[in-house]
């Protein structure tokens, strides 16, 4: 079984900073690209950010130099920091594995959400 649990969502003004956490857990053998994904209420999931198993990393438009994508793949985690927030920031961000389980089976697993909330 394999889960993933995201962290460090709250309530922050505009112009602050968080920092997302998310830690895949479970019987993984490998995994591959980690990213952020985010909803916001209306509107369609979006990718975030995204950062392969090489750290090669890949950025929305709107989150390019403010967003920084990072990964440990000795403890299986990926943060998301995230500075000079901004109102359109509020959405609830989902943390995504691309990873192949020890009994083979290759598949994308999602956290359950955490609610981040920009202020004006």
């Amino acid at each position: 079984q394999v889960q993933l649990v995201e962290s460090g969502g709250g309530l922050v003004q505009a112009g602050g900073s968080l920092r997302l956490s998310c830690a895949a857990t479970g019987t993984i053998f490998s995994i591959n690209t980690m990213s952020w994904y985010r909803q916001a209420p209306g509107k369609q999931r979006e990718l975030v950010a995204s950062i392969t198993s090489g750290d090669s990393t890949n950025y929305a438009d709107s989150v390019e130099g403010r967003f920084t994508i990072s990964r440990d793949n000795a403890k299986n985690t990926v943060r998301l920091q995230m500075n000079s927030l901004k109102p359109v920031d509020t959405a609830v961000y989902y943390c995504s594995a691309d990873l192949v389980t020890n009994s083979g089976t290759w598949s994308d697993y999602w956290g359950q959400g955490t609610q981040v909330t920009v202020s004006s």
